[in-house]
């Protein structure tokens, strides 16, 4: 029997690993069973190189809950250590078996998935164990032994005759603050969510397997069980397979496999699968988002080599692709030694560029392969375009070939077909393409046919972040100004060199402006008069688009005013000065009863743009009754 003290350069290393290494205990089981899976993947590659003189088989993890001896045992069927390797590889805290394997082996062992933390991952044992015993047999023809620990910097290590079968157990004496782990639901939920597509199945118990019946069975026939082994994880998750290989349906079967509380199905998935400059696959799925930008409960899940990290990917991931659902897996993303955080590192930017370019590429091919699909499909992933387009310069210089815009009338144009089409109508006398857009085709209902009576096509652009994509595309494209219909008059939106006929004169505009600004107590609006056609409405309510967008990009975050406050609401007054109503108020010589006009038609104007509420509407609406019993 060998006893020594463990090779640590600090007099007692478990209790720095128990308070700072490791953030949640619950991390122990996470660890150990990387452990064993090293171990099994060692030996399926050594045996297949011909170095290991002995059957592979069929390898599993087991978990076993002792709960009356408060003990918790993880069975491993792989490489198993020598005395002479547990000296090295558990005594010597510093040193990674992993890492001197990869080292070794690394022409042939570069995708044999070794996750290369043995070292200290181990150790995390003793966050919940008061003791902690490894009984190991190597591969090799050499005796079994037994390794002993209490958690402090001795330990025993013995032969031992106990295990005859080649591999590792590692027996958790759990401590008496950890008796939670002794519980079967809680390693159940903890294999679950970081074990369940480890590449090597984990038995957890058995469970009832129901035997088909033969085919000629009588109708009375009962159909015999028997207790099978309960693999809890999926050793080969659909990320794993080449796309070649798998059907839509298995995509599905996947998707509802991460996220079993999901019932509606994803739009589309984007399989990832790059090995170079960087090892990275996994799947993204693009859920129905509609104009929801907060979506947080089912997040992109990241995987080292099948073992369950975080799902805060942020870093990884460009932020608006956080909208979509799936598994990113690498070998190549930088953690710490816990694996619990994310290391600042180069090919992070590189793995986030390629994620980017990936997706870009799936929308350009669906947008092609079925067009009319992928505009059926618009309005549930358009949140993630836009918002790509806004903060990903890359994702936005692809943005043209696969983001639509939609018109009133349900037709969906890409920005070249948009341009063709309104070109020729909505230039204005300086050259300027302006590009009419809604954010409310019932409230804007009356400004949309003023201008579609002009022959103006006008955009239904109704996500929270438009007010930034349209900033972006101002910025990117020459040339190119953006107006919701109702910011002005539709003659002031597209200002066009034709001579404007005025019915009144400057002194009678004066008394006209003057009359309408006294009948008027709300301050919020500017009177504004224009010679417009005869047959347009008296009074027009506008808001003026920079203010609106810049108050619509305060409230999704940007564009706020520098720090001091937000934007007031303004609104323009646009009096027709070329209307009968305009010449009725101009002949009314009652002050009461001219007020009582112009606050009446302002009231309508209101109520056409949804501002007429509270008081001011129960007012109106008795006002009107008045009149018409006249």
């Amino acid at each position: 029997m060998t006893k020594g003290n463990i090779n640590v350069s600090v007099e007692n290393i478990f209790p720095l690993i128990k308070k700072f290494l490791y953030s949640d205990h619950e991390i122990f089981l996470r660890e150990l069973i990387s452990n064993a899976t090293d171990a099994t993947l060692k030996l399926k590659h050594l045996t297949s190189i011909g170095e290991a003189k002995v059957e592979y088989g069929n390898p599993k993890i087991e978990v076993k809950v002792d709960k009356e001896n408060k003990i918790l045992h993880i069975i491993d069927q792989g490489i198993g250590m020598t005395g002479e390797e547990v000296e090295k590889y558990i005594n010597q805290v510093a040193f990674s078996g992993a890492e001197e394997f990869l080292e070794k082996y690394k022409d042939t062992a570069k995708d044999s998935g070794i996750i290369g933390h043995f070292g200290l991952g181990f150790y995390s044992a003793f966050m919940v164990a008061e003791k902690v015993e490894i009984i190991t047999k190597s591969y090799k023809d050499e005796p079994a032994v037994r390794w002993i620990c209490d958690g402090s910097p001795e330990f025993t290590l013995e032969e031992t005759t106990d295990k005859t079968e080649r591999g590792t157990e590692i027996v958790l004496h759990i401590a008496e603050d950890s008796t939670e782990f002794l519980e079967e639901g809680k390693i159940r939920e903890l294999l679950l969510k970081y074990n369940k597509f480890m590449p090597v199945p984990i038995k957890f118990g058995t469970k009832t397997h129901t035997l088909p019946l033969p085919e000629d069975a009588p109708e009375d026939a009962v159909a015999e069980t028997e207790e099978v082994d309960n693999i809890i994880n999926n050793p080969t998750p659909a990320w794993t397979i080449a796309p070649s290989e798998l059907t839509n349906e298995d995509y599905m079967k996947f998707y509802h496999e991460l996220y079993p509380m999901q019932f509606e199905e994803p739009l589309f998935n984007i399989h990832l699968n790059v090995d170079y400059p960087f090892n990275l696959t996994g799947i993204l799925f693009f859920p129905k988002l509609n104009n929801n930008l907060n979506i947080e409960k089912d997040k992109i899940q990241l995987y080292q080599n099948q073992v369950f990290v975080t799902d805060e990917v942020k870093g990884i991931v460009p932020d608006f692709l956080m909208l979509l659902r799936g598994v990113i897996d690498s070998p190549d993303i930088p953690l710490n030694v816990s694996r619990s955080y994310l290391q600042a590192d180069g090919a992070v930017k590189k793995i986030s560029s390629y994620i980017t370019k990936k997706v870009a590429d799936k929308m350009s091919s669906l947008i092609n392969e079925n067009r009319e699909d992928y505009e059926k499909k618009w309005n549930d992933i358009k949140a993630v375009i836009e918002y790509g387009i806004v903060t990903e310069e890359k994702f936005a210089e692809k943005a043209d070939k696969f983001t639509l815009y939609p018109t009133t009338d349900a037709k969906y144009l890409l920005w070249n077909e948009l341009e063709e089409k309104i070109k020729p109508n909505q230039t204005d006398k300086d050259g300027n393409l302006i590009v009419l857009y809604t954010s409310n085709a019932d409230e804007q209902h009356s400004y949309i046919q003023a201008a579609k009576d002009k022959g103006y096509e006008v955009l239904l652009l109704d996500s929270p972040i438009i007010p930034h994509v349209i900033q972006k595309l101002e910025t990117s494209k020459e040339k190119i100004s953006f107006a919701r219909v109702d910011a002005d008059h539709i003659n002031n939106l597209i200002k066009k060199d034709e001579p404007v006929i005025a019915k009144l004169n400057e002194t009678e505009k004066e008394s006209l402006k003057k009359s309408v600004e006294e009948a008027i107590t709300d301050k919020k609006f500017t009177v504004q008069l224009e010679d417009l056609d005869s047959t347009d409405a008296p009074f027009t309510i506008t808001q003026p688009e920079f203010m609106r967008r810049m108050k619509d990009m305060q409230a999704t975050g940007g564009g706020g005013m520098f720090g001091m406050g937000g934007f007031p609401e303004m609104y323009n007054l646009v009096v027709n000065s070329n209307s009968e109503f305009a010449g009725q108020i101009l002949k009314t010589e009652n002050t009461e009863e001219k007020t009582g006009l112009i606050q009446h038609a302002v009231d309508l104007a209101k109520l056409s743009q949804n501002l007429l509420k509270g008081k001011d509407l129960t007012d109106f609406i008795q006002r009107s009754y008045k009149q018409l019993e006249k």
